[in-house]
C-alpha cells in the first residue's frame, strides 16, 4: 500500500514559471550558480541556493543563508510571483529531453511510510548534507525541492496519467539545457480519488533520487511533532513533497571517475596490477571507449583509452551490491591499486555526471589536474530496486538521472 496526498501548492504564475525554474540545489557548485541566476532576479537559485545573494566567502552553512532564503521567497509572494492553490491538488510534471519522455506524479508522500521502510532507500546520507536540508526546510517552512521517486510501473496508473496529458498544461517550456517542461493540475476531484485508489495497490515506492531531502523531512515531521501539542497525524508536515515515476520511464546514464594520481605507482607497474582483476587492451583508435554492456569499463590514461573487462570469478555474481559495476571497479582496482578506500571522504577522487559526456572525463585528465579517468556502463533502475528490495545499500554515486527535475515549478508548505 502507497499512501499518496492531495495538496495545496505554492507555485508560480504562469507567466513567470519559465524564468522561475531552475535546476535542483546539489547539481550547481555556489559559482556556477552565481553566474546562471545573474540578471534573473526571479531565478529559484535565490531560494535554493541563497549563498548567492551573500559575499561569496559566506560559510556555506551558516544561519545567515537560510534566512536569505526565506526572505527571498516571502519577496516572490509579496510581489505576486508565487500564489498558493485554494484547493488541494494532484499535479503531473513531464519532461522530454532528446527521445526520452518521463512523466510524472506531484503528491505527497507518506512520512510515516517512509519510517516504516514502504518508501525504500538504496543510500546513505551524509549527516552535513542532511543538517543542511533540514536548516533549509526549517527556515522556509516548505519542502522545495521534490524527492524523485518510482514505483513498478502499472497499466491503469499510465492510463489515467496519459488521460489528463491530453488536456491543455499549466506551464509549457524548453529550458536553456534544451529540455521541455511541461506541467498540468489535476483539478477533478474523482480522478484524484481514482489515483490514490490506484497508488493504494502499489506494494512500495522507491527514492531514486533525493535521500538527504527525504531524510530531512522526517526529523523535521519529528521536530513539528514533538512542538505541536494538538498533533493528529493529519498536518502538512506528516507529508512530502515527490514527483513519482512509473521504473520503466527512468533513464540513468553512467557515473564516471576520475583520479588524482597512480598512487605512486609506475604507469607500467599499474597496468601490470590492473591485469589481476580486469582483461586489459589498448584502443586502436583515439575515440573514447564508452561501454556498451556490464562488466565493462572505459579507462583514459595518459592521452590513450583502454577497455577493461572484469574477469569472471573476480565478483559474486548473486549478490545484488557486489556484481554492480560501481562495486567491482571501486572493489577490484580503485581500492587495492589506487588506494582509494572510501570514495565519500578521499579528495583523490571526483565523480563526473554521464550528462557531460566522455570527453569531459579526456578534458580533466589532460589538464594535469587528474590523472586517469574510467567510464561507467550505467546503473540499472531494476538493479536499484533489487538492492532496495534486499534492504542493502548501493555504492556512492552509483546513479546519474535525467533529465533533472526543475525545482520552483512547485513547493509544499508545512502549515
Amino acid at each position: 500500500m502507497s499512501i499518496i496526498s492531495t495538496f495545496r501548492g505554492l507555485r508560480p504564475k504562469k507567466k513567470f514559471a519559465e524564468k522561475v525554474a531552475s535546476p535542483p540545489y546539489d547539481v550547481l557548485n555556489s559559482k556556477e550558480a552565481r553566474e546562471m541566476a545573474k540578471g534573473n532576479p526571479l531565478s529559484f537559485l535565490h531560494i535554493n541556493k541563497p549563498e548567492i545573494d551573500l559575499d561569496p566567502n559566506t560559510y556555506l552553512y551558516d544561519p545567515k543563508v537560510y534566512q536569505k532564503g526565506a526572505e527571498n521567497l516571502k519577496k516572490l509572494m509579496n510581489e505576486g510571483i508565487f500564489f498558493q492553490d485554494e484547493k488541494p491538488y494532484f499535479y503531473i510534471y513531464r519532461q522530454i529531453m532528446g527521445t526520452h519522455q518521463q512523466t510524472g506524479l506531484v503528491a505527497c508522500a507518506s512520512i510515516d511510510e517512509y519510517e516504516q521502510d514502504r518508501i525504500k532507500k538504496h543510500e546513505l546520507t551524509r549527516p552535513d548534507k542532511e543538517d543542511d536540508r533540514v536548516n533549509h526546510m526549517r527556515a522556509l517552512n516548505a519542502q522545495v525541492g521534490p524527492v524523485f521517486l518510482t514505483y513498478k510501473a502499472q497499466d491503469d496508473i499510465d492510463a489515467i496519467i496519459n488521460s489528463i496529458t491530453g488536456n491543455q498544461p499549466e506551464y509549457d517550456f524548453i529550458s536553456a539545457d534544451k529540455v521541455q517542461h511541461t506541467f498540468w493540475i489535476v483539478t477533478n476531484q474523482g480522478i484524484s480519488q481514482k489515483i490514490k485508489d490506484l497508488f493504494s495497490k502499489v506494494d512500495y515506492l522507491y527514492v531514486a533520487d533525493g535521500h538527504h531531502r527525504s531524510a530531512a523531512a522526517q526529523r523535521i515531521r519529528d521536530i513539528k511533532r514533538k512542538e505541536n501539542q494538538l498533533h493528529n497525524g493529519s498536518e502538512e508536515y506528516n507529508y512530502f513533497l515527490t514527483v513519482i515515476f512509473p521504473h520503466n520511464q527512468m533513464q540513468i546514464l553512467d557515473y564516471n571517475r576520475v583520479v588524482k594520481d597512480l598512487n605512486e605507482l609506475e604507469r607500467e607497474t599499474f597496468l601490470q596490477e590492473i591485469e589481476n582483476n580486469f582483461i586489459c587492451s589498448r584502443a586502436v583508435t583515439t575515440e573514447p571507449i564508452k561501454p556498451t554492456q556490464k562488466k565493462e569499463f572505459g579507462m583514459y590514461l595518459d592521452n590513450e583509452w583502454y577497455r577493461l573487462v572484469a574477469k569472471k570469478g573476480t565478483y559474486d555474481k548473486n549478490d545484488p551490491v557486489k556484481s554492480l559495476d560501481v562495486n567491482i571497479l571501486q572493489e577490484n582496482l580503485l581500492t587495492p591499486v589506487l588506494g582509494i578506500d572510501d570514495p565519500r571522504k578521499d579528495s583523490r577522487i571526483d565523480f563526473v555526471g554521464g550528462i557531460r559526456g566522455l570527453k569531459e572525463l579526456e578534458k580533466r585528465v589532460n589538464s594535469g589536474e587528474w590523472r586517469i579517468a574510467f567510464a561507467l556502463f550505467p546503473t540499472s533502475i531494476e538493479e536499484l530496486m533489487a538492492i532496495a528490495d534486499a534492504g542493502k545499500i548501493m555504492p556512492p554515486k552509483s546513479t546519474w538521472f535525467e533529465p533533472k527535475l526543475r525545482s520552483g515549478l512547485i513547493i509544499h508548505l508545512l502549515d
